[in-house]
């Protein structure tokens, strides 16, 4: 495998970041985090075959590789209309059915807040040129499922499911515990349940609030024929291209999580995870979601099958 050329400029950029501190979430900082080699998980997977005709016919083969993609940036933040992307803040603006955001509080200083309620927006990641030069200095390169800028869901927009659990408040995920939840009671680290998959939730941790409404923004727009406002980031399986599925709480395989504030990470992981979490004093927090994606070069007129190695 080759040597990528921008590793260097990756870890150059991993120093000069602010990581560990709160950041100004802007487009140009969302594009610089892409050259990360940690998220990337570029590999050598396998082998495709191709039936190439011309004068005659003979196989040809290419090398299948895996690796993830930058798909969106899922943000989730407590005030409707501050998202902390800020050149799509406008994107998530109250209006008639979402008219305001915040926790609810018991209004006492001395205690927590009742239930965590924050907004969340999924939105194609603006890194995809970038990503891309970045990604085919390690060979070839796969295409993601998303369009920069192209929003995917915005809660205010999903309002009845959003801010009212309609209809996912009687789920079976939502009324048993142990199904379909970010951690668990048992290991200790319980986050929250994904279902129902809405705006509120009871945590104490704001950090930990905020990546359980990521996830579940993330769950319900990997999925066809949710009963919400969105749209599906899913792209179709072709002759030596495997996209990405579903996303599953707890499980690398079907995506990983880049914070991008209030601490920029050079490095993907899946919630829950361990350390220290930076709590934004404006309840506003970004991720982006890194999605595995395989695929091989055509080179024939007819797919043949692949073989993998790994």
């Amino acid at each position: 495998m080759k040597r990528s050329p921008l590793r260097p400029l990756a870890l150059a950029i991993a120093t000069t970041l602010p990581v560990g501190t709160s950041v100004a979430l802007d487009t140009a900082a969302i594009v610089a985090s892409t050259l990360s080699p940690d998220c990337l998980e570029y590999k050598v997977v396998g082998i495709c075959y191709w039936l190439y005709c011309s004068a005659g016919c003979r196989v040809r083969t290419s090398t299948k590789v895996r690796h993830y993609i930058p798909d969106a940036v899922v943000s989730a933040y407590a005030n409707t209309g501050d998202n902390p992307w800020s050149e799509v803040s406008a994107l998530g603006a109250p209006n008639v059915a979402a008219q305001a955001g915040n926790d609810g509080t018991t209004n006492h200083g001395n205690e927590n807040n009742l239930a965590k309620f924050k907004e969340a927006d999924v939105i194609g990641h603006p890194g995809g040129a970038v990503f891309s030069r970045f990604a085919s200095a390690s060979g070839y390169a796969c295409r993601g499922a998303t369009s920069p800028l192209v929003p995917y869901l915005l809660s205010t927009l999903d309002s009845l499911a959003w801010r009212h659990g309609v209809p996912e408040s009687v789920y079976p995920e939502a009324l048993v515990p142990g199904m379909r939840e970010v951690g668990g009671t048992l290991s200790g680290d319980l986050w929250g349940s994904v279902y129902p998959r809405s705006g509120f939730l009871h945590q104490t941790d704001d950090h930990k609030a905020g990546a359980v409404f990521a996830q579940r923004a993330g769950d319900i727009t990997t999925r066809q024929g949710q009963p919400h406002v969105y749209l599906p980031m899913l792209a179709h399986p072709q002759d030596g291209y495997w996209p990405a599925g579903e996303l599953l709480e707890g499980n690398a395989r079907t995506g990983k999580w880049q914070e991008l504030t209030p601490r920029l990470s050079q490095s993907c992981a899946v919630f829950p995870n361990g350390g220290s979490h930076a709590q934004a004093a404006d309840g506003a927090y970004a991720w982006a979601l890194w999605r595995p994606y395989a695929c091989c070069q055509r080179r024939g007129q007819r797919f043949l099958g692949s073989t993998d190695v790994q």
